[in-house]
């Protein structure tokens, strides 16, 4: 009997490791069954893992409890890499074909694969993205089956410092055996699942602002254009406040988030927590914000792009939350500016889970739902064997064995215990193949 398959995967971010299970039924539907974190500081810094033992306890009680609401073990997870040093690099391969011969798929592997091997100096190529193909000079979506004289693939390298891979990869290997099924570019992975197919085609800047950093993609005619990690978030406000103010960071985030109008200090409501002011507090909020706002503008000219090439801004991530953030981006990019949608492909039932903050972790599953495999999956389902009930003998002395021509035959019926413990081993069974199969 086919069986749902479950999915688990782990955002690992500067202030919070995210894990997520989902469960997909034989009919294709995925559905959001859990979501765990666990808060932490310092831990990992602009995406770079920097306490391994920290990050690792965290991430073993992030997969017990998912384990255990499930009763179960997770055996494999879909892990997302991120963080300040993953960028795009640009890198282009030009061929002269023969004329006489039509383009085929293998000839723009072979470009593609070529064009991969370029190195950026002191990064590590995690991805490639084909973006344009040209034809004896001329731009094409469809370069398969043309007849030309030359042709030259651009694609974007996908690149990040090698700590970043190399640190992940030593924390799930310390972590009680479970296997990384693979690695996904989160940036990637959440232009593809939360943007629409219209937004990438028309021209749309995607911009997750998390705790350190903030992502910003660029995607036009369904391609992306430019990646680049910045090195300011979130908790960059909660920082100004606290060294403004001379005050604990549990502070500063404290008054942070009880601000009705951080970008407009002149216009908050009046308050004061531990001898800081909103109004004072305020002031460093709308300082930082139009400074995060500036450097995300400035990069539709670091990506060779207009902003006429660009139909919208959408945002996600925690950062994105803040009150009047939308409005102030809007009137200094001269766009429209709103807050991304969760993946439309999972099913989210607890709305609790259905926040920005979140989108990039949601992204990372239900990517990983529609590449697994049938008969995969990333739990096993912990089975029991049934009880042995079988009653003691009687008392008293035991019988002879009867003579064969007079020993008591089976009945050929075999009762309710006996058709529940056909279907039991049946199900046992069934695990068993499953387990063998992954």
């Amino acid at each position: 009997m086919e069986q749902n398959q479950y999915i688990v995967a782990l955002e690992i971010g500067s202030s919070k490791i995210v894990g997520a299970l989902a469960d997909k039924n034989p009919s294709g539907m995925v559905t959001l069954t859990r979501l765990v974190e666990e808060k932490m500081i310092n831990c990992v810094h602009h995406g770079t893992v920097r306490n391994v033992e920290n990050v690792k306890s965290s991430i073993a009680r992030i997969l017990k409890n998912i384990s255990d609401s499930i009763d179960g073990h997770v055996t494999q997870v879909y892990v997302g890499i991120g963080g300040r040093s993953v960028h795009s690099e640009v890198s282009e391969v030009s061929r002269s074909l023969d004329s006489s011969k039509p383009i085929t798929t293998d000839i723009i592997e072979n470009i593609i694969r070529d064009a991969s091997r370029n190195t950026v100096k002191n990064y590590e190529t995690i991805d490639v993205v084909p973006r344009t193909v040209y034809v004896d000079k001329n731009e094409t979506k469809i370069p398969v089956g043309q007849i030309g004289s030359s042709i030259k693939v651009k694609v974007n390298l996908i690149v990040a410092k090698p700590a970043v891979k190399m640190n992940l990869s030593h924390v799930m290997s310390m972590s009680y055996g479970i296997g990384v099924k693979k690695y996904y570019v989160t940036p990637l992975v959440t232009g593809e699942c939360v943007l629409s197919d219209s937004e990438r085609s028309l021209g749309c800047m995607l911009v997750d602002i998390g705790a350190e950093t903030s992502t910003v993609s660029i995607y036009k005619d369904d391609s992306l254009v430019y990646l680049v990690t910045l090195p300011l978030g979130g908790r960059n406000l909660t920082l100004d406040i606290k060294n403004g103010c001379s005050v604990l960071e549990e502070t500063a985030e404290r008054v942070k988030q009880n601000i009705s109008n951080p970008l407009d200090p002149q216009n908050v409501d009046s308050f004061v927590i531990e001898g800081v002011t909103s109004n004072e507090a305020a002031s460093y909020i709308a300082a930082r914000t139009g400074e995060i706002i500036a450097n995300i503008d400035k990069q539709f000219d670091y990506a060779g792009v207009t902003k006429d090439d660009i139909r919208s801004i959408v945002l996600i991530g925690g950062g994105s939350q803040l009150q009047g953030l939308v409005q102030k981006m809007a009137e200094v990019t001269k766009l429209k500016v709103s807050i991304g949608q969760a993946p439309k492909s999972l099913n989210i039932r607890d709305l609790r889970y259905n926040r920005p903050e979140y989108y990039a972790v949601l992204s990372l599953v239900s990517k990983a739902a529609s590449d697994i495999r049938p008969g995969e999956t990333c739990i096993e389902r912990n089975t029991y064997e049934a009880p042995d009930i079988t009653p003691p003998p009687a008392d008293g002395p035991t019988p002879p064995p009867a003579d064969d021509d007079n020993r008591q035959r089976p009945s050929k019926r075999k009762g309710w215990w006996g058709k529940f413990k056909e279907k039991f081993e049946n199900f046992a069974t069934d695990a068993e193949d499953d387990e063998n199969y992954n």
